[in-house]
């Protein structure tokens, strides 16, 4: 993880997980656009938003182009405590016919089983680079994923955390709302905070591509998932009498 330099951690640690990287490029766009280079430009983006509006120390999982393992990702964000942790991803479809009609933004939080089809093909996707690694002491994913479930109000928080960055997402960028979805991600495993994945967008949509592309599209995408986070945030402390920013 990489953190902004400073001799103690200062307001809410945010981790943010940009997809993907190095070998492991992800979905690719019809003019170029490349997943795991979309996920960092946005990341950093995130980075630097959090930290000027709410005073936020925040932890990339990778902040180059680099191949950084799921588990490794997981590992390291347990190590920081974050208060939360969001993944940074875009969408892709396989056939011409859904690449010109899919478009917009989805988020998801973690469950054993996926919500609809579509979300079980999104997670199969993104949890493709994984191979065996997310698998729990017994070998068995499903037994991971539900004993990491049964941590009942990290999950509650968790998609408390998706509905505020999504309903901020979507009312600030204008983009199609694909809605709340759970699924068995293997970067959501094991995680001991609020967690969620962004699919920011569909990079094999040729308008879609061409405006995730744009860095003014991107830092607005960046604005709303802060957004998401302060009202997440003000949220737990209204429940726990934390501080919030």
């Amino acid at each position: 993880l990489v953190a902004t330099p400073a001799l103690t951690l200062a307001g809410p640690v945010v981790v943010v997980d940009p997809g993907h990287g190095g070998s492991q490029e992800g979905a690719f766009g019809p003019d170029g656009l490349i997943e795991k280079n979309l996920a960092l430009a946005i990341a950093k983006k995130v980075k630097l938003e959090l930290e000027k509006e709410l005073e936020a120390t925040v932890l990339l999982t990778r902040d180059r182009d680099a191949l950084v393992h799921l588990s490794e990702r997981v590992l390291a964000a347990n190590k920081r405590r974050p208060e939360l942790f969001i993944s940074i991803h875009a969408n892709s479809m396989p056939t011409e016919k859904q690449r010109r009609l899919n478009q917009g933004i989805e988020t998801y939080f973690l469950s054993a089983s996926a919500s609809c089809e579509e979300a079980r093909k999104v997670a199969a996707r993104e949890n493709a680079e994984a191979g065996g690694a997310a698998k729990g002491a017994s070998g068995d994913t499903l037994s991971f994923i539900l004993a990491d479930l049964q941590r009942s109000e990290t999950h509650a928080d968790s998609s408390r955390l998706a509905h505020s960055v999504h309903g901020a997402l979507i009312s600030q960028s204008g983009a199609q709302d694909r809605g709340i979805q759970q699924a068995p991600f293997f970067v959501l495993m094991g995680l001991d905070a609020p967690a969620v994945l962004i699919e920011v967008g569909f990079v094999s949509h040729p308008d879609e591509a061409r405006q995730l592309s744009q860095d003014e599209y991107q830092s607005k995408l960046a604005r709303a998932i802060t957004a998401g986070v302060r009202d997440f945030l003000a949220q737990l402390e209204a429940r726990d009498g934390r501080k919030s920013p």
